[in-house]
């Protein structure tokens, strides 16, 4: 009897063994971007320190297709990271963003995920990647995310006029853009050319 639970052990073992032995290689390896499947690739970061971003192929007889790439934005102090399930619920992002952008943090209902105290005190890799892309646009997400706390919608309209993002257009505005083809008599004249 004690060899069979003996035997069981030592089977067990070699398996754990085995699949460590198996699993090794790719944990040594790290994080590449263009081995990641699509559902895992944004808010990914390699182990080389740089942002996987999913990027779209359009095909000419086929739906489009999607492709992990490493991008050359690179994040300190972070790499062979993918973004928990967890995160991606609570700060409110899609796993199937294509590229790196800000144009979610115009939108209030996103804002107000990403400053949650769930996304905000728990997933430092989204907090840097909109912690940057907020100040690409001139805006310091900790002064949002203060503002978004005590006023959402103002939050927003201090969002909108810090030209982070471009505000409503008037009508009379949208008269001069189509006739913006017609040069503008207070514009300065082109500089002369070189010879």
């Amino acid at each position: 009897m004690a060899s069979l639970s003996f035997s069981r052990v030592t089977l067990m073992m070699v398996q754990l063994v085995l699949s460590l032995t198996l699993m090794l290689p790719s944990a040594l390896a790290g994080v590449i971007c263009e081995d990641l499947p699509q559902d895992l690739c944004a808010f990914a970061i390699s182990a080389s320190s740089k942002r996987c971003l999913l990027e779209s192929i359009p095909r000419h007889n086929g739906p489009t297709e999607y492709q992990c790439r490493t991008s050359e934005v690179v994040v300190d102090k972070m790499s062979n990271w993918i973004e928990t399930d967890e995160c991606v619920r609570a700060c409110g992002v899609d796993r199937n963003s294509v590229g790196i952008s800000s144009d979610a943090l115009m939108e209030p209902h996103f804002a107000s995920k990403l400053c949650s105290v769930a996304c905000y005190q728990n997933c430092p890799n989204i907090l840097d990647l909109y912690f940057n892309l907020a100040a690409g646009e001139g805006v310091f997400l900790p002064d949002l995310c203060e503002a978004q706390r005590v006023n959402p919608h103002r939050a927003m309209v201090e969002l909108l006029s810090s030209g982070a993002a471009p505000g409503p257009v008037t009508s009379s505005e949208v008269g001069s853009i189509k006739g913006s083809a017609v040069a503008d008599p207070s514009a300065p004249a082109p500089a002369p050319a070189q010879a």
